[in-house]
Formats: C-alpha cells, structure tokens, sequence
C-alpha cells in the first residue's frame, strides 16, 4: 500500500504571465547595481530551464505505475507549473544574451550533466532521488528569499515578482515527486541521502561556475572576480542575516528518516501572495502587495 500525502496547497498553475521583461529600463546589474548578486541570481535563472526539463522527465518516468488518480492530477499540475517557470526564464535569459551572455554554451553543459552524465550513468530512481533533493533545495530557498528579512527589497521589481512567484509555485507542487520517489519508485533510505549529498555538493557549484563565468563574459579580470566572489559569499554564508542561515535547519530535515515536504514551515507570506495575485492576476502586484503585507 502507498501513502500518499495531498498537497497542503492546491496547485495551481498560472499562465501567460507579464513580468515587464522586456521593459528596457530594467538594469544590467538589477540587484543593487551590485554585479556578483546579479549574477548569482542571473545563474539560477539559466539553470531552471534545463534543471525543470530534467524534473519532468524523471517524475514521468514512473508515471505508468501511479494509479493515485489525486496524485496523476497532482503531476499534471507539477508539470504545467514547472515548464511555465522554464518559458519565463528563458524570456529573461533572451536579455541576457542581448548583454553578451553566451547562454546556449552554459546551458549546454548543463545539459550534458544532467541528461548524458546523470541519466546516462545513474538508475532512474537516482535521478528521481537527485530531482527530489533540488527540489528541496529550491523550496528551503524560497523560504530564505521572502521572510520578513525581506532580502531583495533592494533588486528590480520585476524580477523580484518573477522570482516571488516562482516561490510561490515551489510552494505549492514540493511534495509531487517525493510522493512519486517515496510510494513508486520505492527509493530507500541510503539512495535518498546519497542523492542528497551529491546534490548539495554540485548544486552550489554549478551556481558558482555560472555565476563566475558571466562575470567573465562581463569582462571582470581574475582577480577582479576573486573580490566580488569574496564580498559575495560573506553576503550569502554570514551566520547572521546571510541569504543562506535561514536554509540550514530546514536542508537538514531531509535527512530525517521520516521526512516529507510538507512537514516544512510554510512559505512566508505565501497566502498574502495568492490574496493579491487574486484581485489582478497581476504578479508584480501581488509581489509588491504581499511586501507590503509582511512589512505590517
């Protein structure tokens, strides 16, 4: 018998947003003019393409063993939601390469990894186990972007709001493909923290390397690169107020042998969102207005 745990939130998927990308005032260096944070969330935004493809595909590889008809509906909506979060990025990442960002060539290493290296060489329970820790990762990032910390208060608005619903969504579909690795592909324990680890080894690597090699194509010098990378990491990994500290309590959850998503916290200011979003159908709206809420 499987035990299937339903979504806390209903999932659903929002579709043919306007983020104002291709507002032409939107600057170079959108997060306080500062290039490292830029980039660094610049990275994430080329990675999600390929990263949600990969997603997909290993949760449907074990589609044809589901019969949960609320869990097959749960992944229909896991997937409309994940390929609109890979056309919105990719309607960003067209900016980026108008600034002389080769994003074809990162995207295709990025490929390589994860479709020839990844399910060339591992079992498709291991890809279904690497999926569920990146989605773990992204829905703990979620947590960190929007608490009342409110950490990027200062970047553009429009990318703020592309970001806050793609949290948003995060929110809503984290549990689908543990449920599919934890009840169909029946993924013990051990692989599911080998995965785990591995993820958390190349996961912030892989953002490392991209957002290193746009500063490049920026034409930062080495050395150059070796300061904003010093100043941006005490940014992200300082004990106090750092992007990261919210995200080690809940990384570790993961390792408990009864975890499941939705035993998290719930996403900070997730309900003020989806009442905002509601009134419009506007997501830089509801990304100001949910702001505004938490800031009361």
């Amino acid at each position: 018998m499987t035990q299937h745990h339903p979504a806390q939130h209903p999932i659903v998927p929002r579709e043919r947003l306007d983020f104002n990308l291709n507002d032409q005032d939107i600057p170079k260096y959108w997060f306080e003019g500062d290039p490292f944070k830029t980039r660094l969330f610049d990275a994430m935004s080329i990675i999600f393409p390929p990263g949600e493809k990969f997603f997909m595909v290993s949760v449907r590889d074990f589609r044809d063993r589901i019969t949960d008809p609320k869990l097959l509906d749960e992944i229909k909506g896991f997937n409309r939601q994940e390929a609109q979060h890979s056309m919105v990025h990719e309607q960003y990442n067209q900016r980026l390469r108008q600034q002389g960002i080769d994003v074809d060539r990162l995207t295709r290493w990025l490929d390589d990894l994860l479709f020839k290296n990844y399910r060339g060489r591992f079992s498709r329970e291991y890809t279904l186990a690497i999926t569920c820790a990146l989605e773990h990762f992204t829905s703990i990032g979620a947590h960190s972007l929007f608490d009342e910390r409110d950490v990027m208060k200062h970047a553009d608005h429009r990318l703020r709001a592309m970001y806050s619903w793609h949290a948003i969504e995060e929110v809503e579909h984290k549990g689908v493909a543990y449920d599919v690795m934890n009840d169909y592909a029946k993924v013990g324990y051990v692989k599911r923290i080998a995965a785990m680890l591995h993820t958390s080894v190349m996961f912030p690597l892989t953002i490392h390397y991209f957002c290193d090699e746009m500063l490049k194509m920026d034409g930062f010098s080495w050395w150059q690169r070796r300061k904003m990378h010093l100043k941006g990491l005490w940014w992200t990994l300082k004990p106090r107020g750092g992007l990261v500290a919210p995200m080690v309590m809940p990384y570790f959850t993961y390792y408990r042998r009864n975890f499941h998503p939705w035993q998290e916290a719930d996403q900070p200011g997730y309900e003020q969102w989806v009442e905002a979003f509601n009134l419009h159908r506007d997501p830089i709206e509801a990304s100001e207005l949910m702001r505004a809420a938490m800031a009361r």
